[in-house]
């Protein structure tokens, strides 16, 4: 006999085989036939069925959330980017109708210069030759 073998090398083949045997004889809860299962157990996996459901709709409206939510941060800087680049057009807008008063201002003193111009030749052909 092995002085490490408490029944003997011919027991151990026994064991194994009675542990298999006990381990397959033993009925495994979640292995039943549907028709096996009594009302508690049905009710239990509607209930478990159900909450599966309600588990998965809660974490779709969880990412709908997210989602919603990145469209909301993602909007405000749209909408302060375009506040900015309103204010940019805004100050573009006034630099150009100062330029245009501007530009009037100059077109209507050369205008009265060149009249000024026009009535001096006019004059001087009014005059007789000497």
């Amino acid at each position: 006999m092995n002085s490490h073998s408490i029944c003997g090398e011919a027991a151990a083949p026994m064991l194994l085989a009675a542990a298999l045997l006990g381990c397959l004889a033993t009925p495994v809860r979640g292995q039943a036939p549907v028709e096996d299962l009594t009302g508690r157990d049905q009710a239990i996996q509607r209930g478990q069925l159900k909450a599966a459901t309600a588990y998965r709709a809660l974490q779709d409206a969880q990412y709908e959330v997210k989602l919603a939510g990145q469209d909301v941060l993602n909007a405000r800087d749209a909408q302060q980017a375009a506040q900015k680049h309103a204010g940019e057009m805004k100050r573009r807008l006034d630099d150009a109708t100062k330029a245009l008063a501007a530009a009037k201002e100059k077109e209507a003193g050369a205008r009265k210069d060149y009249d000024a111009a026009l009535v001096d030749v006019d004059r001087a052909f009014q005059k007789p030759p000497k």
